[in-house]
């Protein structure tokens, strides 16, 4: 009798998903991944107010971020074995409650203690909801409505890091700082419900041990890169630290690795970057270009305020139209990618996309703001493909046995190049006003930083170009045409 085969267990009717419930699917996971992400993005703009309730300067506040992001270090790596021991829905329910239980915790904090306690609760939610919600929607969704669901489940990472500032000013000046955590009691309500009454439970049938040691090299590997390139946004803390930190990530990194390949249980399946589209999506290419789609919004803000010398509510509005543009492209992204297929799409809408960057640079307060503007809508719909394309290309020939695992990697690499984005954006303005010797930063600087990023997207650009015309073709469709 032929064996059948994991991928087409998941095209029998008594397994797979319609495209509807796929979709449904992908679209509760999206809503708790937004409050996760405008969390994350909302309480920047309230640190001094929070610490002006707490009795603290504000920059003690940075500690609740500090903590956030090394718990979420801690827990990214466990999640798939997690989710394939426990079941990835009971897993995502119980992720959801804690950071919304966490949420309630932190706006009724009445000390800094409190509140970097109830911030590490609420991060091990965080540190689970990402992977586990993206490996239930690789679960449920059949291959051909892969590119669909990633659509859905991507555009939170393009919305909330531009409304969230916005929104948690307007929250900070009107209301108070306690409503930017109260906000996620409605949404993570909501998403308990959704989960509860439309995902589907599943569990793995013969869940493996848990493999101590990988967990432990990976988690501290893991923890010390995120905290090294947190540092280098603050070079004022010393250098030292941050090498050390960066040094230490990079060998306990290794080691992690070569324990991962050699443990006959390995907490991650390192098989998934043989995959060549995983490969060249997350760990190579994708990487690098991301670096430069998460260093855009860190830098238009600061051009905006710092270099042009505009209000934070005249800057909102340019960065608004950047936002316009991520959602512009959601529509014809899926269209785009059957007609082109990913390679043709990854590197011409990558050069695009690298050229819009470089342009800010070109832009001054004297040009006029409708093409300000402009630039800003072209280089949000640039990125707003890119992203999705990345996402769903890098899981377009995982086999189902890798995807818990994959989903985990990929987590931890989109959070590494998150920060290489932020740290490195905040590393070439520095170095930049250091070589000019001015004790501020000026327009010159942020002009630097837009060529020296553009230049990055550009190269990663072109590295696309290894990838066979059909890849990921079953999930883009783009074979289908041809």
């Amino acid at each position: 009798m032929k064996a059948i085969s994991p991928d087409e267990t998941s095209q029998q009717p008594s397994t797979a998903m319609t495209a509807t419930n796929a979709r449904r699917v992908a679209l509760i996971v999206a809503i708790a991944f937004f409050m996760q992400l405008l969390d994350s993005t909302i309480i920047s703009t309230s640190l001094p107010q929070m610490g002006a309730s707490f009795g603290v300067p504000a920059v003690a506040m940075s500690i609740g971020i500090t903590v956030y992001m090394l718990t979420m270090a801690v827990f990214v790596p466990l999640s798939g074995w997690l989710a394939d021991r426990f079941g990835a829905r009971n897993i995502f329910l119980i992720a959801i409650a804690l950071f919304t239980l966490a949420s309630i915790a932190c706006g009724f904090s009445q000390n800094l203690i409190q509140f970097v306690a109830a911030r590490a609760v609420q991060s091990v939610g965080s540190a689970l909801m990402t992977p586990v919600g993206r490996i239930l929607v690789l679960r449920n969704a059949p291959r051909s409505e892969l590119l669909n669901a990633t659509a859905l489940i991507t555009w939170p990472a393009l919305f909330a890091p531009v409304v969230g500032p916005v929104l948690g000013g307007f929250i900070t000046t009107y209301l108070s700082w306690h409503w930017n955590f109260f906000i996620n009691i409605p949404l993570g309500l909501v998403g308990l419900a959704l989960v509860a009454r439309f995902v589907p439970g599943d569990r793995a049938a013969d869940p493996k041990p848990l493999d101590w040691p990988g967990f432990f090299l990976t988690s501290l590997g893991l923890a010390c890169l995120l905290y090294g390139l947190e540092r280098i946004a603050h070079p004022e803390d010393g250098i030292l630290p941050t090498v050390l930190l960066l040094g230490a990530g990079i060998l306990i990194g290794w080691l992690a690795v070569r324990h991962l390949y050699r443990a006959a249980h390995p907490l991650l399946d390192l098989s998934s970057f043989k995959v060549l589209t995983f490969a060249i999506s997350t760990l190579a290419a994708g990487t690098i270009f991301r670096v430069a789609i998460n260093a855009t919004p860190f830098l238009l803000p600061l051009l905006f305020q710092v270099g042009f010398g505009l209000s934070p509510v005249d800057a909102g509005v340019m960065i608004l139209a950047y936002f316009l543009g991520n959602l512009g492209m959601k529509t014809v992204t899926t269209p785009t990618l059957r007609r082109f297929g990913f390679r043709a799409v990854m590197v011409v809408n990558g050069v695009i996309a690298s050229a819009s960057i470089m342009a800010c640079a070109a832009i001054s307060p004297q040009t006029p703001q409708v093409l300000v503007m402009a630039l800003m809508l072209l280089a949000g719909l640039t990125r707003s493909m890119q992203f999705t394309a990345l996402n769903a290309l890098a899981f377009a020939d995982i086999a189902a046995e890798q995807r818990s695992s994959a989903a985990t990697l990929s987590s931890m690499l989109q959070q590494l190049a998150m920060l290489f984005g932020v740290a490195g954006a905040t590393a070439i303005l520095n170095l930049s006003q250091i070589a000019r010797n001015r004790p501020a930063l000026d327009l010159v600087d942020f002009r630097i930083a837009f060529l020296v990023i553009g230049a990055i997207g550009l190269v990663a650009s072109f590295r696309f170009l290894i990838l066979p015309a059909t890849a990921g073709a079953e999930v883009s469709g783009h074979a289908s045409r041809n």
